[in-house]
């Protein structure tokens, strides 16, 4: 089973979402050949989610990703979520809660 790390993103003063953001950033992980997932998120107001698989990548990705999503929302916030999730939902955190099924 693949586990995988969930990061959040979000601005105080752009729009993430309807402004072709998740797409941009999905284009930015096939041209540089490295699997990511990205989903608005639904249970918090102008917030994006992006997954990795976990621990098949070095710091330096993460770290390209950020400056990456800085270079078009300068006051970008990104921050892990939730890290080694299976299978995970990125729209609503609290449906990778196991204990729910």
């Amino acid at each position: 089973m693949l586990y995988w790390d969930i990061y959040q993103v979000n601005s105080a003063t752009q729009n993430l979402i309807g402004v072709k953001f998740r797409g941009t950033v999905r284009k930015f992980a096939i041209e540089n050949d490295f699997v990511l997932l990205a989903e608005n998120a639904q249970d918090e107001e102008n917030t994006v989610r992006f997954a990795l698989v976990e621990n098949t990548y070095e710091e330096k990705l993460l770290q390209r990703i950020t400056d990456f999503i800085r270079s078009i929302i300068a006051d970008a916030e990104i921050k892990q979520v939730l890290d080694k999730v299976p299978n995970p939902i990125l729209s609503k955190l609290k449906n990778n809660d196991i204990s729910r099924y």
